[in-house]
């Protein structure tokens, strides 16, 4: 009987639904970095502009693509759910949870482009 229960695991709606909710952690886990930053700003120019150097890193510079790339798949997981609970279920449903990954994809490496 649990085996029936878990069958669903692995399916690509299923995962969307993974991708969403740990993108949504990955994302409240940033929120006091960011406020950091705006702290830094209140504090002093020298400060913030000490920061802002350090952001300034390779690796930084990678963070905030995948930072990018979270808020894109969290934007767009979030618009499935409005329609999986607001209109008729269709046939199609993986290929738009595969296109919204695309779609985070392809916004995250625009913005890798346009960084570096």
């Amino acid at each position: 009987m649990i085996a029936r229960h878990l069958k669903h695991r692995g399916s690509a709606l299923w995962l969307a639904a993974i991708v969403h909710r740990l993108s949504g952690l990955a994302l409240a886990a940033f929120l006091p970095l960011h406020f950091l930053a705006l702290g830094l700003a209140i504090e002093g120019e020298a400060r913030l502009e000490d920061f802002l150097r350090w952001t300034d890193r390779p690796l930084v510079k990678f963070a905030e693509v995948a930072l990018v790339f979270l808020f894109t798949v969290h934007l767009l997981g979030g618009l499935r759910i409005l329609v999986i609970e607001n209109l008729d279920w269709r046939e199609g449903q993986k290929q738009l949870a595969a296109l919204a990954a695309a779609v985070s994809a392809i916004v995250a490496f625009v913005f890798l482009v346009r960084v570096f």
